[in-house]
């Protein structure tokens, strides 16, 4: 009699059980972590694949389908199955984990860097390479369109896991930084196309590791450490341009010194690439449930990303981050008329950043146990907009306080906002792959990012202005789409849709594991 239970709990349990008739079981059922949905459903759910999934069946211990937990972070060696009960599943987090989560932020940190290696010295690099300031904007503005081109690949190669896109990245950002430099090696001049084509490739670098971060905690995290996992390296991206606004200033003294600062880039850069290649590729065992649950094929992604609320985090999340690409962009034009320095500039745009990642670095580890994620975006967005909107007027004072001050509390929400976002995205969207919602919320971003410095670079006073080439138009325009969008993510829940606000994944860890989970 106990082995019929424990045979009819087996069953309950497998993957392939035809007791549910719910659209998400049958997609669960028949994609089977086929991320091109090309082999059908599996049959064999004890096989591994190659994302690093388990389709295994749970533990059946007397009446109960309850899995097998172990809660330690042990020794990397332990086995994946337990030796003493075929059915069950070991649901465990690897120290091999944070090697990878470092790699993945040093590139986010170096790939950044990259973006900004010209624009905090506009001047110098406009006369360095025989162009203009507005060319030395479409290095800023290539490199975020490249991203754009580059998601059905990105979104392809995540699919299979956070290692190829890693790799991936590794090069281009490789080839590109030397391609650069081949630009850049005399002090004499450089020449303009050929580091062009270099930063595009390192444009191209970016969406294969700043959409990686949520993938990576899905594979490798427990659902009380994600929020954290994910922050790191996707908070990594600005930081890496808070170093390029701080650093690049101070390596370029005068015009011939951006050959020199191109060189110590593509070092560093170098430095940074070359340990992706021997990350792990996935954990032999997967952290809980949600983190083997089989993700949407891409086809039956398209179905799962019409759901309003998404498009109300994905809109405003798009249109900030677009908005911190080109201030980022175009902070050295926008305080220099005044009467700034370039050192000043660049100081507050690393306060812009620094203070955004210690923001980030307090709320993180507290939402991932409150999950209040829904509560924090309805906080952050109104904060967001208001910074735009006062930030107007405060390069006119011509005093540091004023910018410094308001780009301090613009970096604190927007950087809180960033992985909450992503987060939740991938929460109200699971078993949708987090690949998908994150890469479609950072290409928004980089897409907008590079139209709305065109359309600032634009705006730009003349030479006949007071001050001569000042930017007040420019941040007109961005308070203005700013507060346009707020209204959006505090719309959500309302109108009888609270129920669409459901977390998915950690509902799913929770009725899978009875409550209990492996350590962050």
């Amino acid at each position: 009699m106990a082995s019929r239970r424990s045979s009819e709990a087996e069953a309950a349990a497998s993957p392939t059980s035809t007791s549910s008739n719910k659209p998400d079981d049958k997609l669960r059922d028949e994609y089977a972590l086929d991320p091109v949905a090309t082999t059908g459903s599996s049959k064999d759910s004890s096989r591994k694949k190659k994302d690093g999934h388990l389709h295994l069946r749970l533990a059946s211990h007397g009446d109960s389908t309850t899995p097998a937990i172990l809660a330690t972070d042990g020794a990397d060696d332990a086995a994946s199955v337990e030796d003493g009960d075929r059915g069950s599943i070991v649901y465990k987090v690897y120290k091999r984990r944070w090697f990878g989560l470092v790699q993945l932020t040093l590139l986010n940190i170096i790939v950044s860097w990259d973006w900004l290696t010209f624009s905090p010295v506009a001047q110098n690099a406009a006369a360095y390479y025989g162009t203009t300031e507005s060319a030395i904007n479409w290095y800023s503005t290539a490199f975020l369109f490249s991203f754009v081109v580059v998601c059905p690949a990105t979104i392809y190669a995540l699919h299979w896991g956070p290692k190829p896109s890693i790799i991936t990245a590794a090069l281009l950002v490789l080839a590109g930084n030397w391609i650069r430099y081949a630009g850049s090696h005399s002090r004499e001049g450089g020449l303009y196309g050929v580091v062009m084509f270099g930063q595009i490739l390192t444009g191209l670098a970016q969406p294969f590791v700043l959409s990686a971060p949520t993938r990576y905690s899905d594979m490798w995290f427990t659902n009380r450490g994600r929020v954290a996992a994910t922050a790191l390296p996707s908070l990594a991206n600005p930081f890496g341009a808070a170093l390029g606004q701080l650093v690049v200033p101070f390596m370029v003294v005068e015009n011939a010194d951006v050959s020199n600062a191109v060189l110590y880039v593509a070092i560093i850069s170098s430095v940074c690439a070359l340990p992706s290649f021997f990350i792990p590729a996935s954990p032999p065992t997967p952290p809980g449930p949600s983190g083997s649950t089989p993700k949407a094929s891409l086809s039956a992604s398209l179905q799962l990303l019409k759901s309003l609320e998404l498009w109300l985090i994905l809109i405003p999340y798009s249109i900030y981050v677009g908005f911190f690409n080109s201030v980022s962009s175009l902070l050295n034009q926008i305080m220099l008329p005044y009467g700034f320095s370039a050192d000043e500039a660049g100081i507050a745009g690393a306060l812009l950043i620094l203070v955004g990642l210690a923001s980030s670095a307090i709320s993180s580890p507290i939402l991932d146990r409150t999950k209040a994620f829904l509560l924090a975006v309805k906080v952050a967005v109104p904060l967001i907009g208001l910074s735009f909107l006062v930030f107007v007027w405060m390069p006119a004072t011509r005093t540091e306080a004023g910018p410094y001050a308001v780009l301090s509390l613009l970096g604190a929400s927007c950087f809180a906002l960033v992985p909450i976002a992503l987060e939740l995205l991938c929460e109200l969207s699971h078993p949708l792959s987090p690949a998908v919602t994150s890469t479609v919320a950072w290409a928004g971003g980089q897409l907008l990012g590079g139209v709305f410095i065109i359309i600032s670079d634009a705006l730009k006073a003349g030479e006949d202005a007071d001050p001569p080439e000042n930017m007040d138009r420019a941040l007109v325009f961005t308070a203005v789409v700013s507060l346009a969008v707020v209204p959006l993510p505090l719309a959500l829940g309302l109108f009888g849709r609270a129920d669409k606000l459901a977390m998915k994944r950690v509902r799913s860890d929770e009725q899978q594991t009875g409550g209990l989970a492996p350590p962050a």
